[in-house]
């Protein structure tokens, strides 16, 4: 055990002391949450649309067509289509789109419908346009059976429901939407850490072996010490990130958002001060003390509004603790079968063709429970097998957390996950001990099962 402990402070020692990681360390959330920012930011275009309107149809389409901030409807310059699309084309200020409606579309015909652009049309603003002419028509047709708009809107009615989990003590409001959210970001983690840090430890062997340090480390421990020292050392590396993450995004989180709220939070104008002061003045006491009393039950929500409130649904005790356990499960897991392909191979580029057979289930249970998630039942048969077994378990059962899990199953689940982390340990310590000292030969399938059965 001492021998393995000193593994253990190398591996980690030698990583935690690069650079390379404490930038990355401090810089990842910060880096994240900039990205984060910057896709919400640049993926749509916030310029309103500018669409032109040939219509040749008799049914005034360009009237009925509502403006909105996103579309703008204009009508085409030109005597016909071919004039209208030339015009289009040297527009100034350029227009985004010609919509055009030909002699044959009618109310009850509304095919032939063209949407014609400087190059391909996206979806979203087809979608938009779309919209538009849908709802004009619909209007259309409203006035000419006798109704409205207003009227059909005032006959619809918005029915809001809220789910609770009754299996949760006291019953738990149900929140789709951050439980969804929650499920993706939690197995985003665990696929990219057990892939990213399994990777490395895979590499970390090939280099020792390729430079033949290896054989010398091999003179003073056993090779199973040395895989399980390096494989725990990682993995303390990843915790140390793990916590530092944690802490540096309650902080940005805690500390920050309250600051931006505050600087958010508008004062009146002057002229409502004067205002204000000339209530006070001439009302006296009962005006002003209900508007401070008014004033102050609006903003105080705002100001004390915690950034971690839409957490609130959600078991976060039993997804932390299940988080930790079934990442690291997960990462000892597939760091052993990673351990025993950089033990067994000379080459890194040899590694490619051992490498796809173990990361088949880690893609396969991540697409399957994305699928369950959005399309089924995260607790029906399909989420509860790949929940319980192990090479799947990781991230099937960590998307489930979010939802609530029994705990019999979170158990069961967690000793099938031990198990199979000791079977897998045991199996790529065969083959690590003989892969180890092997220079020079092709290894294949049926070679690194032979391995599994030398005996010493």
């Amino acid at each position: 055990m001492d021998k393995i402990w000193l593994i253990i402070q190398r591996e980690y020692l030698t990583r935690v002391r690069k650079k390379s990681f404490l930038i990355m360390s401090l810089l990842a959330p910060l880096l994240l949450a900039a990205s984060l920012v910057g896709i919400a930011k640049f993926s749509g275009s916030s310029e309103t649309q500018v669409v032109a309107v040939r219509d040749d149809s008799a049914q005034q389409m360009l009237q009925h067509l509502t403006a909105t901030e996103e579309v703008r409807f204009v009508p085409a310059t030109g005597t016909n289509l071919a004039a209208a699309t030339a015009a289009f084309k040297k527009a100034k200020p350029k227009q985004d789109a010609l919509l055009y409606f030909p002699p044959s579309f009618t109310l009850d015909n509304s095919t032939g419908i063209q949407l014609l652009a400087n190059g391909n049309v996206s979806l979203n603003r087809q979608s938009k346009i779309r919209k538009a002419v849908e709802k004009a028509v619909g209007e259309l047709k409203l006035s000419r059976s006798g109704l409205n708009q207003t009227t059909i809107d005032n006959l619809k009615a918005k029915v809001e429901l809220d789910a609770v989990d009754l299996t949760q003590q006291g019953g738990r409001k149900n929140n789709v939407g951050t439980t969804t959210a929650a499920a993706y970001f939690l197995s985003i983690l665990v696929y990219m850490f057990i892939f990213i840090y399994g990777v490395q430890v895979m590499r970390g062997v090939g280099e020792e072996k390729s430079s033949r340090i290896m054989e010398v480390m091999i003179s003073s421990v056993k090779p199973f010490q040395l895989m399980m020292g390096k494989i725990l050392g990682i993995a303390a590396v990843v915790l140390t990130q793990f916590a530092l993450w944690m802490v540096l995004s309650w902080g940005l989180t805690t500390l920050a958002a309250p600051l931006l709220m505050k600087s958010n939070v508008k004062s009146p104008p002057a002229a409502a001060v004067t205002g204000m002061q000339q209530a006070t003045t001439y009302d006296k006491a009962p005006a002003a003390a209900t508007a401070t009393s008014d004033d102050a039950a609006t903003v105080a929500p705002a100001a004390t509004a915690s950034p971690w409130g839409f957490l609130s649904g959600l078991p976060v005790g039993t997804i932390i603790g299940g988080f930790l356990f079934f990442f690291l499960g997960g990462y000892l897991l597939y760091s052993a079968l990673f351990a025993s392909i950089g033990a067994a191979v000379d080459d890194q580029t040899d590694s490619q063709q051992f490498m796809f057979p173990i990361t088949i289930p880690l893609i396969l249970s991540y697409i399957v429970s994305i699928n369950v998630i959005i399309n089924g039942d995260p607790n029906g048969p399909l989420a509860f097998w790949l929940s319980m077994i192990p090479l799947t378990s990781p991230i099937a059962m960590v998307m489930r957390l979010p939802f609530g899990v029994p705990m019999w199953q979170l158990l069961l689940s967690g000793a099938l996950l031990v198990a199979g982390f000791v079977l897998t340990t045991w199996v790529a310590a065969r083959i690590y001990r003989v892969g180890i000292l092997m220079y020079g030969k092709k290894v294949t399938y049926g070679e690194l099962s032979k391995w599994m059965f030398y005996k010493g």
